[in-house]
This record gives C-alpha cells, structure tokens and sequence, in this order.
C-alpha cells in the first residue's frame, strides 16, 4: 500500500523538523559547566529550599584566615641567598688595574680599600630591589648559601645595596679614595635560590589546614528564610567548591544531558502547543513560525554568551525586545507567552534564577501593557522608561527585602537596566527589518498606509471620486464592527481604504463615478460587462503590487468579493435567456474566500455600504431589511465557510451596521426660505 503524502503533512514534517531544531540550539547554548545554583550573602536571607549535605564534605577556611594563619607561620621565614665570596678579590683587583692603566702607577690606599670591599662583601651586597621587597615582607634576616653548602643568618637590616656601600665607603675614607669612581666596582653578590627558600617556606606551611571541620552527609546546612551567618556562609561555600571539585573531574553526566532536553523540549513543546490550539493562524504560516523561533533563540543565545564568555551582567541584555517585537506583529497573550518560557529557559542558565524569573515576567507584563496598540514612534520610549521603573521598583523591593537598610543596597544593576532599556529603542529599526524579511505589517507601517494624503491615496480620490468615497464609508463601517468583535480594527481600516484601488484602472465602469453619463457597459453584452467588473480585483493587485503594498493589504482586495457572482449582469442574463444555461465562471469573481475575521468584515461592509445606496427610502425598517439580506445571502453562499467568524460575532455586526447606516442616512431639518 502507497502512502500517500499530501501538502499537509509535508507542511507538518516541515514544522516539525522547525521544533526539533529550536530545541537541539538551545540545548547547545546550555551552559557545559554545571554551576552551583545558589547566591548567597553574608547578612542576607536565604531565599531558596532547605539545604542539607548529600555528601561528606571538609569546611574551608575562608581566604582571610587562610591568609592570616600562613602570615602567622611565615613570620620567621628567612629566604635563602647564594653568596660569591670571591667578589670582593675580584672586584679590587679590576679597580687595581684599571686604576694602573690609566695613570701608570700602582693605586693609593690599597689597603684601606681592600679591607673596606672585603668588609662590605662579606656582610653582602643586594640589589635595592631585593631589599625593598625584603622589608615590605618585614623579613628581619635572610641565609646565606656559602660555596661548601653551609648556610648562616645575618640580620637584613646589615645588608648593602651598591648605594649604601658606595657610602659606608666614603664614610671614613682619604682624600685620594672620594676621586676613585668606585660606583663601577660596587655590584651585587647575593643572588635569591629559588629552590632552597620554596622548600623551607613549604616546610613551614606543611602543618596550615585548609579546613576547619566536616561536614556530614545528610546534616542540615540552612532552610528557606534564615539570615546567611558566617559559620552558614563558611559551610554553603565549601559545598560549593566540592560540588564544583566533582562536576569538573568528571565529564558532564548522561543524567544531567537528559534533564536539559527534558526541560527544553518541555517548555518549547508547551509554546508550539499554545499557538497550534490558541493561534492557528500563527502556527499554520511557517514564516511566523520561524520569526518567533528566531526571536527565542537570540534573546537565549545573547543570554548564554553573556553569562558564558563575558564578565558583563545578563541583567543589560534587553530581555524585553521578545515580547514588545511579538506584541507589535501579533498579540499580547503571544507575546507574553513566549516571554515567559524563554525566561524560564534561560533561568537555567544565571545564578538566583527566582529573583530573575519575577523581575523578568513582571517586566513582560509591563512591556505588553503598554504597546495595546503602538502607533507612534514616542509609544517605544514611553515603553522602554514603564519597563526601567518595572526593573527599579521591583530590585529594589527585593533589596529591602534581603538587606533592611538602605546603606548596603547594590544600586550598580540600576545602572544595568538602564543600559537594557536604552536597547529597546533598537526596536524600532528591528521591527522595520523583520517586516521586510518575513513580510509582516506592524501598526505604524498600518497607520503610515490609512495617511489619505499620501500619493496613491489622491490620485485614487482624484481618478475614481466616487469609488474613493465608497471606501471611505466602509472604512468607517468595518473599523467600527471590528472594534466591536475584537478584530484588527486598524488593520480593517487599512484594507477598507485600499479594496478598490483597481478601480482606478477604468473607473468610468462603476457607476458610482458616473456623474450622469452614458452607461459604457449597457453598450456589451453581459458576460463581457461581467468581466470588465470583475477586472479591477485583478487590477487592484496589480497596482498593489506596484505601490509596494504588504500581502496583508493586497489579502483585503483579493478576498472582498470572495466567490461571489457579479449578480445584476448573471440575473439579467438569465432573465434575458430563459432555458440558457450561463458561463458561471464569466460571472464569478476569482477568490479566494475571506479567511480572517478582518476579510470577512470587509466583505459585508462593502456589500452593504453599496446596498445602502439604492435604497429607495431611508427608514429604520428599510435599513434592516437591507443589512440583513444582504448579509444572510452571503451566508448561505458560504462566503465565510474559510473565516474564523461566529453567528455571534455576525449578529454583533449587522448591529453596528444598522446603527452606522441609520446615522448616515438620518433625517434632517428642513430651513425655511426667507420671504421678501
């Protein structure tokens, strides 16, 4: 048996494969290295679930008295030096014959300068270097290493630098000695053994402990609510460094690896769902699919490599952008939604994931809140300054909470949400680019097309008057019909304005920009006249299309006459040839059907708005009777089998209807003529 593969389930397979790849991204962007999960603070309460050991575990001094006990120990440390005994010798018998070379003669004061280097190089010359380092260590004596591997102490305080010595020799020296450059036979002859001081530092500091007590598996460490003390912070810190000694001698566990896909895959699976059983017109178009995938996967990518290979704060990404960018193109419950499950996903990723995921989802709110309809450019900033004092109010709420006084506040991530609401502003040119990429319409791009004043606008009022006029009036109808079902009211009016812009192409075939004149269509015969109306849909995209106009507008000019038939030359047809089967297909507009509850609205405020105009007589019954015909037959022509709208929502709109008409058409006052 053939399986039979249809366009369906290739589109399934296809979203599929979209799910699976979301998923396998994230778990790549997972942090590798298994973090220890807990922020803590001395004098701050502990704000997760109760901790006890699930191992045994030393308790590890902290730096401080590490530092303190090893000062403690080394405080008679001496290092060791190599001493050359042989440089006083050398170093007078250089000055010797350079002092004969130059002037001929033996040099004076032999002795006395013999006794005097030998004196200074027998105590030891160091570099000034060494011997500042030896008393910021406040070292008082250091070992000499003599050539038979003997050693003795000498006090640091009787060491020399080549300065020092230059000047205990002129101390006492003759005359003749002070015009001797002896600078040049001053040099150092200790030199540091590195090895022979490392092992006697070590030796000392073989009997300083690291620790300071055990802790035993199962012992209770700290619970829920409790201020974090010293001794708490000691033992919460060395479960730490264990649980970070463990994760990293091992590789990362198959247990640990199927958590994370369990997690993922839960929460993208639960956000595919929502929008397959709340939002099939989001889930069936793949373009809105893989836009909100792409979304997700930055915010969490830019998440991840932050906390992963930056030392900057997560807390500047512009977590927000997700939401306010979902929000412009979609709908708020969308947007919220997949604001939440991308804060819960990376809440893995950075430490105090609560205090994260409550600042985070509150500021969704607060994003999603204030952009009900954005309109205007100022709208964004206003957004971005609600979303900072959302991030203030409640970090600070949770610093009162943890610290109790206003003095040991962090006020330094004020600074970071700052940073993360200034980058919102980039939404607004992230909007414009996703509408170019994935042809999508957002409310300012729908507000800039309603401009009446634009271009094409005054060449439509000017070329077809009457038609221009026309839509006008079912503008003002659909807008205020979708308003009442909560439908796109300002995308309705946006497509209202633009339905019948194919009738630019040959308006003097409409009657309602015939000012009087000859009729040019009583002049065919009916199938071609049927064919000149039908026309300005086809027109209508072509000039769409070459105005640039999004697919969602050109959706409103293809679907408002749907599948109709153009009736007034079919029934004249008929009636002119009873027993002669018609063309229907030379009678029937292209479609496709209205397939939203905007298209649906179009198509019954078009059909009525042009019904109201041949009413004979303009009363409250005659107005009824009209709107309700006229809707009902589209009914049962199964005009709206494709559209997601309710016999309720129909009702609620021949409503608005009646009462739009009914104020258009209302009687008015007649003035009377003044009499001479």
């Amino acid at each position: 048996m053939k399986i039979k593969i249809t366009q369906k389930h290739l589109d399934n397979f296809i979203k599929v494969g979209l799910i699976i790849c979301v998923i396998a991204i994230i778990i790549q962007l997972f942090p590798t290295e298994n973090k220890f999960k807990y922020h803590f603070e001395i004098g701050k309460p502990w704000s997760y679930e109760l901790i006890t050991a699930s191992f045994d575990f030393p308790i590890y001094k902290n730096e401080e008295i590490i530092l303190k006990e090893t000062a403690e120990l080394l405080k008679n440390y001496a290092p060791y030096y190599v001493i050359d005994t042989t440089m006083a010798q050398k170093q007078f018998n250089k000055l010797a014959a350079d002092y004969q070379k130059n002037n001929e003669k033996p040099i004076d004061n032999q002795t006395f300068l013999k006794n005097k280097l030998e004196q200074i190089y027998a105590k030891g010359v160091i570099s000034a270097e060494d011997l500042s380092e030896l008393n910021g260590e406040a070292r008082t004596k250091i070992h000499y290493i003599l050539p038979n591997r003997l050693t003795r102490q000498i006090p640091v305080k009787e060491l020399y630098t080549p300065k020092t010595a230059y000047e205990e020799i002129l101390r006492d020296a003759p005359e003749q000695v002070k015009d001797y450059n002896l600078n040049l036979y001053l040099v150092e002859n200790l030199k540091y053994d590195t090895a022979t001081s490392n092992v006697a530092k070590n030796d000392l500091l073989k009997d300083l402990s690291l620790t300071s007590g055990m802790i035993q598996s199962g012992e209770r460490i700290i619970d829920r609510g409790e201020i974090v003390t010293p001794e708490s912070y000691a033992a919460l810190n060395s479960l730490k460094i264990e649980y970070q000694k463990r994760k990293s001698s091992l590789q990362q566990s198959s247990l640990v690896i199927i958590g994370e896909i369990i997690i993922i895959t839960a929460l993208v699976a639960l956000f595919f769902l929502y929008l397959n059983l709340f939002r099939p017109r989001i889930f069936d178009s793949f373009g809105n699919l893989l836009f909100i995938s792409l979304l997700i996967l930055i915010i969490t990518g830019l998440a991840s490599v932050t906390v992963r290979y930056t030392a900057w704060n997560y807390f500047m990404i512009p977590f927000a952008l997700l939401p306010i960018i979902i929000r412009v193109f979609f709908d708020s419950r969308t947007a919220l939604f997949a604001h939440i499950i991308t804060v819960l996903i990376i809440s893995f990723m950075v430490d105090n994931s609560f205090r994260f995921v409550v600042l985070q989802i509150a500021v969704g709110m607060a994003a999603v809140s204030s952009l009900k309809d954005m309109t205007q450019r100022s709208q964004l900033a206003q957004t971005a300054l609600y979303i900072f004092l959302s991030y203030v109010g409640l970090y600070l709420a949770f610093e009162f909470i943890s610290e109790g006084e206003l003095k040991r506040i962090h006020w330094l991530p004020v600074l970071y949400f700052g940073v993360s609401s200034a980058f919102l502003l980039l939404a607004y040119i992230l909007i414009y680019i996703f509408e170019k990429i994935f042809g999508l319409i957002s409310a300012v791009t729908l507000v800039e097309l309603t401009n009446v004043n634009s271009d094409l606008m005054m060449k439509f009022a000017e070329t077809a008057p009457g038609t221009f006029q026309h839509t006008l009036q079912v503008s003002n109808l659909a807008t205020e019909a979708a308003k009442k079902i909560g439908a796109n009211s300002l995308l309705v009016r946006t497509g209202a304005l633009y339905h019948d812009i194919g009738k630019m192409k040959n308006p003097h075939y409409f009657i309602e920009n015939q000012m009087g004149g000859p009729n040019p269509l009583a002049e065919m015969n009916f199938e071609e006249a049927s064919r000149k109306i039908i026309d300005h849909v086809h027109a209508g995209v072509e000039i769409a299309r070459k105005n640039h106009l999004p697919e969602q507008i050109i959706n409103f000019i293809t679907t408002h006459h749907g599948l109709g038939k153009t009736k007034y030359f079919y029934n004249s047809f008929i009636n002119a040839n009873p027993g002669v089967t018609p063309n229907e297909e030379a009678y029937c507009y292209p479609g496709p059907l209205p397939n939203s509850k905007e298209t649906a609205i179009l198509m019954m405020a078009d059909a009525v708005e042009a019904r109201s105009r041949s009413l004979g007589v303009y009363t409250e019954e005659s107005i009824n009777d009209a709107v309700e015909k006229m809707i009902d037959s589209q009914i049962a022509d199964g005009q709206f089998k494709d559209a997601p709208i309710s016999f309720r929502d129909v009702e609620t709109v021949k409503s608005v209807f009646k009462e739009k008409i009914k104020n258009i058409y209302h009687s008015r006052i007649v003035y009377p003529e003044l009499k001479k």
